[in-house]
């Protein structure tokens, strides 16, 4: 299938991920067929959407007016209705294997000879996914970053019997769509944004259950060097400039003295025992509760919505 030939998107879910993948399609003119369970979800959907135009509205990023967007996302719980004429279908729901593969095997029975199916899954492996498909080789990861209305990455990740034909296409659509595609030469638990995430995340967290540092100290001297350095030039590039002999040598007697636990971590554990999820708890590490924890959380999406109109504006010269 080339790209002239997806005149369709089938979007499974209408929730934090769901809603924002059917938008980024409508919002790039294609009609989408927004599945979910039931008419309530599907309501909480839409109106998050509306939310999200009208951001984009005031930011100057709508090509089209809300009202047009919004007119090509058509809610169903119907899976026939949604699927039976799509040429890509995107799934976002829930972290579950087995949830995953019943939906998709349900999905195949009513789709298309060509449509690629594409799960929005952050670290679930493509390979046991597509094992009950009949066509395994039209499916593969396509993982958006949340909030995946205001990030540009999309991983593309190939299961064991995934056609590379079905990954081009998917890295070309995404593209398409206004996102940053990177493709996988292979899967791996976590692939790979969320691989580095964890081991950096896992020696902040050493660092402050050591008593060297406390929580916002440690996110301080992120954001105010390897964070702004890394989203110039990568972890990989900046070594390269950095002086390759000089890394060599820190990592000599470095990498002896880092966290390598293999388990749970225990801070982390910790407090989830204690029922301190962050923001969904209103507690973690920070309190967010108060008026300080929403503002950080809006200036986040300020922030990265300044930075998608720059990206924005350089591809699209006055």
């Amino acid at each position: 299938m080339d790209l002239k030939n997806v005149n369709l998107i089938g979007n499974v879910g209408a929730g934090t991920m769901g809603h924002a993948t059917a938008l980024q399609f409508a919002m790039h003119g294609y009609p989408v067929n927004l599945f979910d369970q039931d008419s309530a979800s599907l309501d909480r959907g839409i109106v998050t959407i509306q939310h999200d135009l009208a951001t984009f509205d005031r930011a100057g990023l709508l090509a089209e007016e809300p009202a047009t967007i919004l007119e090509r996302i058509h809610p169903t719980t119907d899976l026939q209705t949604a699927f039976a004429h799509a040429d890509f279908i995107i799934e976002s729901i829930t972290e579950n294997l087995d949830v995953k593969r019943t939906v998709w095997q349900a999905i195949e029975q009513v789709i298309q000879p060509n449509t690629i199916m594409a799960t929005n899954t952050s670290g679930l492996d493509p390979t046991a996914l597509q094992s009950g498909l009949a066509h395994p080789e039209r499916f593969v990861v396509a993982h958006f970053w949340n909030p995946a209305q205001l990030m540009p990455l999309v991983e593309v990740v190939p299961g064991q019997a995934t056609d590379t034909a079905t990954v081009d296409l998917t890295v070309h659509l995404m593209n398409h769509i206004g996102k940053h595609a990177v493709p996988l030469k292979k899967a791996s638990l976590g692939f790979v944004g969320n691989r580095i995430q964890l081991a950096v995340l896992r020696e902040a967290l050493h660092i402050v259950d050591q008593g060297i540092a406390t929580p916002e100290a440690v996110d301080d001297i992120i954001k105010y060097s390897l964070g702004r350095r890394w989203s110039l030039v990568g972890p990989i590039a900046s070594a390269d400039l950095g002086g390759l002999d000089v890394f060599t040598n820190i990592s000599s007697y470095l990498y002896q003295d880092l966290a390598n636990d293999t388990g749970t971590d225990p801070v982390l554990q910790a407090k989830v025992q204690a029922g301190e999820l962050g923001l969904k708890s209103g507690h973690g590490f920070y309190n967010w509760t108060g008026a300080a924890g929403q503002q950080l959380v809006a200036q986040r999406d300020a922030d990265l919505l300044a930075l998608l109109k720059a990206d924005h504006d350089t591809e699209n010269p006055s």
